[in-house]
């Protein structure tokens, strides 16, 4: 009888796997597609030091009243660096507002990152000890929010974002948002 157990739990285990892989074979964006609660929600409040002046508190209710992206990176994560020089060309060639949330990076790293790979933000708040981290969800870096002009979370980016991930969500989105009064 115990054996029966073994033999169906096994099999269950193996068919949720056999879905994943499934889906994911049949989606390549399925593993990016991390549920938030927080979509439909205000950004959590959060005043974090300025990373390049820290007299300076980054606060989300700075940027109500319009469309704005917080990303959430580390110079410690490789598919940050990837993502930073696109971040950089979307906020120049395309103005958007990125706000940053530097998150359980030394300082002095993320500082070096910026000198070396350019500073897309308006603002980078620090978040050592993931604070402002886990009251928005963070499963890991990069990952980025995009938030309307009354400061609500309508889109959550986990991973990169992309050339195909910018034409394809982010910037219909930002685009309709910001047609909205």
């Amino acid at each position: 009888m115990k054996r029966w157990g073994v033999l169906i739990g096994f099999l269950l285990v193996s068919g949720l796997l056999a879905g994943g892989i499934f889906m994911a074979d049949r989606d390549p964006g399925f593993a990016r597609k991390l549920p938030s609660v927080l979509i439909g929600k205000p950004v959590p409040e959060f005043q974090l030091p300025d990373l390049l002046d820290p007299s300076r508190k980054v606060d989300p209710a700075r940027y109500k009243g319009q469309v704005w992206v917080l990303n959430v990176w580390g110079s410690w994560c490789p598919e940050c660096w990837k993502e930073h020089s696109y971040l950089e060309s979307l906020a120049k060639e395309e103005g958007l507002t990125i706000v940053g949330l530097n998150w359980r990076d030394q300082e002095s790293d993320a500082k070096d990152m910026l000198s070396r790979a350019g500073n897309p933000y308006v603002a980078i708040g620090v978040d050592p000890h993931s604070d402002a981290a886990v009251d928005l969800g963070v499963y890991g870096a990069p990952e980025s929010f995009i938030i309307d002009k009354q400061g609500v979370i309508r889109h959550k980016v986990v991973g990169a974002i992309t050339p195909t991930s910018w034409t394809d969500e982010v910037q219909p989105l930002i685009q309709r948002l910001e047609s909205e009064s």
